[in-house]
């Protein structure tokens, strides 16, 4: 039983060690994907799509605003000088408009949200391709990314993926 035990403890051991130096050998290096992202060519043509896209929902909703807030003003100029039925229909019409209003900005931002994901997607993927690809080349078990580090005293191969990516 003893000699089981130290057969054990002895395992144990060795497994300890050869952990902690395979640990050891592994190399690790870090790169700011923030910055290659704010950087990257095909990101700031995508933020120009999107800022266009943002302009023309922006417009169309002022123009209903506009619309909205001329007929409210003409509804309560006229309100005193109109039957009953005219002040309960133009009161329905504003609550419609109103509605409209709402929903339009509702899907305006989320159809927004969609198309920003729709377009940073494969940018994402291509700088993570790229991030492997560099990291692999030069010998790297981990990439991290910088952002949120505290401590980033390894290699950045930041400059490395830009290259890659040809900017």
């Amino acid at each position: 039983m003893k000699k089981e035990f130290k057969i054990l403890v002895v395992a144990a051991f060795l497994f300890v060690v050869g952990n902690q130096r395979i640990h050891a050998q592994a190399k690790v290096a870090h790169v700011d994907v923030s910055e290659l992202m704010a950087k990257m060519p095909a990101m700031l043509e995508a933020q120009k799509q999107l800022e266009k896209l943002s302009g023309t929902y922006d417009a169309e909703y002022k123009t209903m605003v506009d619309e909205y807030q001329n007929k409210l003003k003409k509804y309560e100029q006229e309100a005193t000088t109109v039957t009953d039925a005219v002040n309960e229909t133009r009161s329905k019409e504003v609550q419609d408009m109103q509605k409209r209003i709402v929903d339009y900005r509702d899907n305006a931002q989320k159809e927004l949200q969609q198309k920003e994901a729709d377009i940073v997607k494969p940018i994402m993927e291509k700088v993570k391709a790229s991030i492997q690809k560099v990291g692999k080349a030069k010998g790297y078990q981990y990439v991290l990314n910088s952002e949120g580090l505290l401590l980033t005293d390894g290699p950045n191969l930041t400059a490395d993926v830009k290259k890659d990516l040809g900017f």
